[in-house]
């Protein structure tokens, strides 16, 4: 089998002449470059990619790690990543974890084994504590925030875009607030949205919080929790945790001919396509800018953090 020393050989140069040819380095002659590229095409050589990336020092391949996908939240910033890397010739490798922590360690030793030049984490299930022994053998940049020096992060202020939004209820009129979450209180993103409400509004009634709110379907029977069922209070608005949830919400008021805005107001989140056809209010936290500068920071191994500014459109559904 055909080997760098072999084109070496044959084409009368180095072999680190060969490695800079295979790596499109730009300081190898034109004759050079033409003589090695000629014998590799004859020999019908292919480079090995773990010996390449040996020579070259990184893989250019980059780690990111999400709970699951067919998520908005999460697809928006892998779709944010995926934009940079192609400007960038990197490869990107897709880690869904579903939170296991093991699983979530296997991806990180990924990076000790120089598989990947760096990781992005999207939500994580270990602590930072864990986490950060891992920046000894590559670049880790997180998607929230964190004060931890050895770690880059590309973020939103949640908390602030949550009072924010309710805040935003509040001063449309609306006391009687229910939520959705995806996860429950042992989320971060959770425990800051039942904090932002219980700042706004004082306090919250068990019946207006729902967890577990993923998809669709779920924002549909987070309506019929909330109006088929008990509350002593029915809500006037709700705010959804995704744009996908407040369209399952939508979906249910409709079926029982209530009104949007009139009867339910409903807020929703990430400004994704749904929102936009049936016209929901949304708070857009700019996920794709997000991955994209979460990128950015992975092949500069920069430890900054850089903030992602929020804004909430204003349709008619509130």
């Amino acid at each position: 089998m055909t080997n760098i020393s072999d084109i070496a050989r044959i084409a009368g140069v180095s072999v680190s002449t060969v490695s800079r040819v295979l790596n499109n380095h730009k300081y190898v002659s034109e004759d050079k470059r033409k003589i090695v590229q000629k014998v590799i095409k004859e020999m019908n050589y292919t480079p090995n990619k773990n010996a390449v990336d040996l020579i070259r020092g990184e893989t250019k391949m980059i780690g990111v790690i999400i709970p699951y996908n067919n998520n908005q939240a999460f697809d928006q910033m892998l779709h944010g990543v995926i934009n940079k890397s192609v400007e960038k010739d990197y490869s990107i490798t897709v880690l869904a974890t579903k939170y296991s922590k093991e699983k979530e360690l296997e991806y990180l030793s990924m990076l000790k084994n120089k598989w990947l030049d760096g990781i992005i984490i999207t939500s994580r299930a270990n602590s930072w504590e864990t986490i950060i022994p891992y920046t000894e053998y590559g670049s880790i940049v997180s998607c929230e925030y964190t004060t931890h020096s050895e770690i880059g992060c590309a973020y939103i202020d949640r908390f602030s875009s949550y009072v924010d939004a309710f805040q935003y209820l509040k001063d449309k009129g609306h006391e009687k607030v229910a939520f959705t979450t995806a996860r429950g209180t042992e989320s971060i993103s959770t425990e800051q949205t039942i904090a932002a409400y219980k700042r706004v509004f004082g306090g919250l009634p068990d019946e207006y919080y729902l967890p577990n709110c993923f998809r669709f379907e779920d924002g549909y029977y987070a309506g019929e929790q909330l109006f088929g069922r008990a509350v002593k209070t029915k809500p006037t608005a709700i705010y959804a945790n995704g744009d996908e949830v407040a369209g399952g919400i939508y979906k249910y008021a409709r079926s029982k001919n209530m009104n949007i805005p009139n009867d339910l107001a409903i807020l929703g989140q990430e400004n994704q396509p749904i929102g936009v056809a049936l016209d929901l209010s949304s708070v857009d936290h700019q996920l794709i800018k997000v991955g994209e500068q979460a990128f950015e920071l992975t092949v500069q191994k920069s430890r900054r953090n850089i903030e992602i500014p929020y804004k909430i459109i204003e349709r008619s559904s509130i």
